[in-house]
């Protein structure tokens, strides 16, 4: 079966506008440890623009008043959105989260990095990813999943990004665990590649593909790009079959997660199961894994729920993530703007992470949200 055609207006590429806003933006911050070391050395000014421009698309847009206008706005702008909410969230998922920019799954007595990294073993095993194999991963954030998975399959990740700050971290990071030769970094949008076709073995996309203006457009990409035979594996991001367009609290939640996560339209998992198939991918799993009944829940550390903890090492990871702990970030936040260590701005874009985590809670406890929809698909070899 040929893929389809989907045609979704594209931005046009500017790398070089984005590497001197990069530099104007985060400056020597790129070389440091990461969390507060980071988020107080940015330019105030350039932050004041990826403020503007990331807001702009949320700001006064009511769930009971918003239009499919404002959607389309956004989608337009998919890629200036993504890569601003990047500019302003890295540095404080970093610190509030690690490098692994993604939820998992959680065994009784698993460490929560251990549990991270068991979520991205199980991506790389249902793929079949193999030693020498050539690996795209699609939206590779600060390198975290790579990584990972390069150590633990011996193949070679190239990560795609489309924000220049994140890229210089992971090579970095790279670099730092002696995985360079192993791993490489590369600038671009994933709805209009620069690979030539048939270049991977492998690809997979962890939480990242939900930035997509349309599923089909990315989708369509990582199709062209992986060879005949090759295994394409996701965990998407996705709103149940049970979400109601017509309904405002459930419009009011999906609003709150798109705001606080740098989306410009999430979709279905009826429409995400479509948009495989309609671009050509022999679908061979499919799997919602926040339905698998486990004890712990895969929202616990956003929501705060310490008695899913477990570890000591645990408490340092997620207090920050209680509602006390996302209090006392807005007051310090607040705090470091007002005496200019950091920059403006760097208090709201954490009250739209809180806001965000809100409605990922909302989302997964009302059956209306899955960030782990697994999807595995074949590129037929012929």
């Amino acid at each position: 079966m040929a893929p389809s055609k989907t045609y979704v207006p594209l931005e046009k590429e500017d790398h070089k506008r984005d590497a001197e806003f990069m530099k104007a933006l985060h400056g020597k911050s790129t070389e440091a440890k990461g969390g507060f070391s980071a988020i107080v050395g940015k330019d105030k000014e350039a932050q004041k623009i990826a403020v503007n421009e990331y807001f702009k698309h949320f700001d006064n847009k009511r769930p009971e008043e918003e239009t499919d206008a404002d959607r389309e706005a956004r989608t337009k702008e998919y890629a200036t959105l993504t890569r601003h909410y990047y500019n302003l969230a890295t540095d404080l998922y970093e610190y509030g989260w690690g490098q692994s920019f993604h939820f998992c799954r959680y065994a009784i007595g698993e460490p929560f990095y251990q549990a991270i990294a068991r979520h991205e073993h199980y991506l790389a095993m249902k793929i079949g990813i193999q030693p020498g194999m050539k690996v795209l991963d699609v939206g590779c954030g600060v390198g975290g999943p790579a990584r990972e998975i390069a150590k633990f399959t011996d193949a070679h990740i190239t990560g795609l990004n489309n924000n220049d700050y994140q890229i210089e971290r992971a090579t970095r990071y790279a670099v730092k665990e002696g995985l360079s030769g192993q791993l490489k970094f590369v600038k671009g949008d994933f709805m209009q590649m620069s690979f030539p076709d048939n270049s991977f073995d492998a690809v997979y996309a962890i939480e990242a593909t939900v930035h997509a203006p349309k599923l089909e457009g990315v989708y369509g990409e990582i199709y062209r790009v992986l060879k005949p035979g090759g295994v394409f594996g996701v965990y998407e991001w996705l709103m149940t079959d049970n979400y109601d367009k017509n309904n405002v609290e459930h419009r009011a939640i999906r609003l709150a997660i798109e705001e606080g996560n740098g989306i410009s339209n999430m979709v279905t998992i009826s429409e995400g199961l479509a948009a495989m198939k309609n671009v050509g991918f022999e679908l061979l799993h499919h799997e919602d894994l926040s339905k698998k009944g486990d004890s712990i829940p895969w929202y616990w550390g956003i929501a705060g729920e310490m008695k899913y903890m477990q570890s000591y090492w645990d408490l340092f990871t997620v207090a920050r993530m209680t509602h006390t702990g996302r209090r006392i970030v807005h007051v310090f936040t607040g705090f470091l703007e007002m005496i200019g260590l950091a920059p403006p701005g760097t208090k709201k874009t954490a009250d739209a992470l809180a806001k965000g985590a809100d409605g990922l809670v909302a989302g997964a406890k009302n059956d209306l949200f899955t960030p782990m929809y697994l999807m595995v698909g074949r590129k037929p070899a012929n």
